[in-house]
């Protein structure tokens, strides 16, 4: 008769493993990291003190590059122990004190830039509750998430506080003047993300605007939430054209835009007369929309070869050839192409080392929707929109919000306006290998039929 026995997996006595679970999960590569933490952040505050006395501590000789100097600036006395908490967790540093002299021979008690007055915790903290909260859990829920990291020391108040802090940021910034930006061209587009709003994952609409400087560097100007489908609609869009008026921002030079009629609408009646480039990923799809499947790689192969042709000259021929075939083919493909216009094919007026970076309003696109460099829309609540991953992760201080990749003119040349005829081609021009797919989730359908 056999016996079926149990052993323990781990050789570590029963004694030790009877109390609470993670009792015994002492971490000393933690340890030290946090212990060298507070060896780096008093090394830093003494430094930045021994550069504002001009001189070592215990020392009475200026410091090297301070010889010019006939006075001592100040006098240290003690030091007093701050508590911070940062993600290396919470730790207990002391912070260097000291006096300064004055220029009228009184002397003020030395702040640190550093590690502000009353600073209690450091920005990536904050910027990792405020994140932790808004993915959609409550204030309690925060706490005990971050508990590993941070202790005991951010409770449900601490939450509330640094999301007041964060929404107070995003209103500063979404209200701030656009007056000195210089902002050459305009990328507008509508687009549907999926969010947890009340425990329920729903889609919202979003009216999305990056501006393009002089230097080819994008700009994130606004975010609009917008009800369901009215994304497209002029009045919608109109709203957002006259807030960035409003703001300061100047006219444009050239437009991109998905080709929305809502948008078109609103476009002509605030800023007619502005170049206007139609969004070639978008009509792309739009001739999918209208085409069965086993059309499509035709319809990709010689849409492409329209597109990326060189001149303008080449890509007018092809233009040509692609509605003369389509429309005996599929005349449905042909109707879409030609709805577009000369719209489509507005950035054939630039250089064509720019062609790449107008065609389509895509990098919109890519920031909220596609894979890995999905931008996740994390909400409020009451209604407040908080972009929370890089690019548009760090919170808006004081200047505009850096999105997507920049847009550098070859040669470091600015970029140049719209004229009558383009110039030869260069070297710079670039053929996307990319496929674009069927009408995403969440896209909306004109009229005629078309997705966008």
């Amino acid at each position: 008769m056999t016996s079926t026995t149990t052993k323990p997996d781990s050789l570590q006595p029963a004694a030790d493993m009877a109390g609470d679970v993670f009792d015994n999960w002492f971490d000393p590569l933690e340890a030290e990291v946090r212990a060298r933490s507070r060896e780096f952040i008093e090394e830093l505050l003494r430094g930045e003190l021994e550069a504002a006395l001009s001189r070592p501590r215990y020392g009475h000789i200026p410091m090297s590059g301070n010889e010019g100097r006939t006075s001592v600036a100040g006098r240290r006395h003690g030091s007093r122990t701050r508590s911070l908490t940062g993600t290396f967790g919470q730790i207990e540093t002391a912070v260097p004190r000291a006096r300064l002299t004055t220029a009228d021979g009184k002397t003020t008690e030395w702040k640190s830039q550093t590690l502000r007055a009353y600073q209690r915790r450091t920005l990536a903290a904050d910027a990792l509750i405020a994140s932790t909260y808004l993915a959609g859990t409550n204030t309690r829920r925060v706490r005990r998430a971050l508990a590993a990291l941070f202790g005991e020391t951010v409770g449900k108040d601490t939450v509330s506080r640094t999301w007041r802090k964060v929404k107070s940021d995003w209103d500063a910034w979404h209200t701030r003047s656009l007056t000195g930006e210089p902002i050459v061209r305009l990328i507008l587009d509508g687009t549907a993300v999926r969010v947890r709003l009340d425990r329920k994952a729903t889609s919202i609409s979003l009216l999305v605007v990056l501006g393009v400087r002089e230097d080819g560097q994008k700009v994130l100007l606004a975010i609009k939430r917008s009800r369901a489908w009215a994304a497209r609609a002029a009045e919608a869009w109109r709203t957002v054209l006259a807030d960035l008026i409003n703001r300061g921002l100047r006219r444009p030079e050239f437009l991109i835009v998905d080709g929305a009629p809502g948008l078109d609408k609103a476009i002509a009646s605030v800023g007619d007369g502005v170049p206007v480039q139609r969004c070639t990923v978008h009509k792309h799809r739009n001739l999918f929309a209208h085409a069965p499947e086993r059309l499509h790689d035709e319809i990709t192969a010689d849409y492409n070869d329209m597109i990326y042709a060189t001149t303008p000259e080449e890509i007018e021929a092809r233009r040509k050839a692609f509605i003369r075939k389509w429309r005996l083919k599929h005349r449905a493909v042909a109707d879409s192409l030609e709805e577009a216009g000369e719209r489509l094919f507005t950035f054939t007026r630039l250089p064509p080392s720019q062609w790449s970076s107008v065609r389509t309003t895509d990098e919109i696109d890519k920031q909220f929707l596609a894979g890995s460099g999905r931008c996740i829309l994390l909400f409020d609540r009451a209604a407040g929109i908080l972009p929370s991953r890089p690019p548009f992760s760090q919170l808006p201080r004081a200047g505009a919000v850096k999105a997507g990749r920049s847009l550098r003119p070859p040669q470091g040349s600015a970029l140049t306006g719209p004229s009558t005829a383009a110039s030869s081609i260069g070297s710079g021009l670039e053929r996307s290998n990319d496929s674009p797919a069927q009408c995403p989730r969440g896209m909306g359908t004109s009229s005629n039929g078309d997705c966008y």
